[in-house]
């Protein structure tokens, strides 16, 4: 795939642009996700950012395989009365599990994804986000955040770890994670869960697009800022890296990755 070139498939058009950013970090450790006709129906789709910590296994293995148990869970619901929000919070619970057997004893990941699901002609936008990746819909020119920040420097998360009998040290679980809710990090799960934040929108007419990236771009850029920095621009592959490049250009410090949505 041409990483210069916007994906063009059926209901969407999606730009991604990702950086190590040299200056501050030796190794990439994000991870994404782009699946099209997701489920085998037409112009549905699943996006997601998985954003590491303390090495790239648990990104990585969510880059390949979170769609794979998502979609297991929406082909296998507990009952006919089971929400899709119900069901993204299951596969998340699962994914979780799946990867503390594997790579999460070592390394964890945040995590923002997007599932856009066709009903009776209908499309509606689902959200699921742990940790501090964000989803942000433009809405005829205004940002609406679709993902909550789990963070250290989050009063309700801080009381939730501190009632679980951790602590809070610099804004950082037992001193150490600046994440309150990730997949993996095995060794903090009595605190730091799996449980996303999720969402649901009909997408309506002026529901332009959606920007998904991980903290690299939200510590140095505001919801607004960023779909003003973009709405003007048609082909999402270049206003993703301009994203990017205005995240580099703010000093961020950290690994960017950047998907920008249209939903044509």
């Amino acid at each position: 795939m041409d990483s210069s070139k916007s994906i063009k498939a059926d209901g969407f058009l999606i730009g991604v642009t990702e950086d190590r950013n040299k200056r501050c970090r030796r190794t990439m450790e994000d991870a994404h996700t782009v699946i099209t006709d997701f489920n085998d129906v037409a112009r549905q789709g699943f996006f997601a950012i998985f954003d590491g910590h303390a090495g790239k296994a648990t990104a990585e293995w969510c880059g390949n395989h979170f769609h794979e148990t998502l979609a297991e869970c929406l082909n296998n619901p507990s009952s006919t009365s089971e929400t899709v929000p119900e069901i993204l919070n299951k596969a998340f619970l699962q994914v979780d599990q799946q990867v503390n057997e594997k790579e999460g004893k070592f390394s964890g990941c945040t995590a923002i994804v997007a599932y856009v699901q066709v009903k009776d002609d209908q499309r509606i936008l689902y959200t699921g986000n742990v940790g501090d990746a964000r989803a942000v819909l433009c809405r005829q020119g205004k940002a609406h955040r679709l993902s909550y920040d789990h963070k250290g420097s989050d009063a309700q998360e801080a009381k939730r770890i501190t009632d679980l009998g951790g602590f809070m040290m610099n804004n950082r679980v037992n001193g150490v994670l600046a994440v309150t809710r990730s997949l993996g990090d095995s060794v903090m799960k009595e605190f730091v869960v799996g449980n996303p934040y999720t969402t649901e929108t009909p997408l309506v007419e002026g529901d332009d697009f959606m920007i998904l990236a991980c903290d690299g771009l939200w510590d140095v850029c505001e919801d607004q800022a960023a779909v003003d920095l973009i709405k003007d621009i048609k082909d999402p592959q270049v206003a993703s890296q301009k994203l990017l490049d205005h995240a580099l250009a703010n000093f961020s410090t950290d690994n960017l990755s950047v998907m920008v949505i249209h939903f044509s």
